[in-house]
């Protein structure tokens, strides 16, 4: 995919993250500089501002594999909140620095277990906390 989708990002998801990324040593996860220039090129908003289609910090989101229509639901995390579930990505991984700030429609390529990359949909933000009120979680 040569073009990414716009990104919107809250402005206490991304004061958050920019200051965790600060307090991290260099070289502390491989994905630090792809996620530095997702918020370097996301759009910043208030978050109540956040539109309620919009992958935000703590989003559940359901997604569909383009070539399989396989269907599968995950939340993004900060790191200290990823568990065993399998249910939970982490905004440190590649994924989850990339759906940061996406939108239902949009495209991703996700990594395939054993190596390759599938082609994967946002079908819906199932749960999103600034559309739930939750502006400071």
């Amino acid at each position: 995919m040569n073009s990414k989708p716009n990104a919107v990002i809250s402005s206490i998801d991304s004061d958050r993250l920019d200051a965790l990324l600060e307090s991290m040593p260099v070289g502390a996860f491989p994905g630090k500089q792809a996620l530095e220039a997702e918020l370097a090129r996301a759009e910043i908003v208030e978050p109540q501002d956040i539109p309620p289609t919009v992958v935000t910090m703590n989003s559940t989101v359901k997604f569909k594999v383009e070539s399989s229509s396989e269907e599968f639901s995950m939340t993004l995390v900060y790191p200290k909140d990823v568990d065993t579930s399998g249910t939970k990505i982490s905004v440190f991984a590649p994924v989850g620095s990339a759906l940061l700030g996406l939108s239902q429609g949009d495209v991703i390529e996700w990594p395939k277990p054993g190596g390759g990359m599938l082609s994967v949909r946002i079908e819906e933000v199932l749960y999103q906390p600034e559309r739930s009120g939750e502006y400071h979680r």
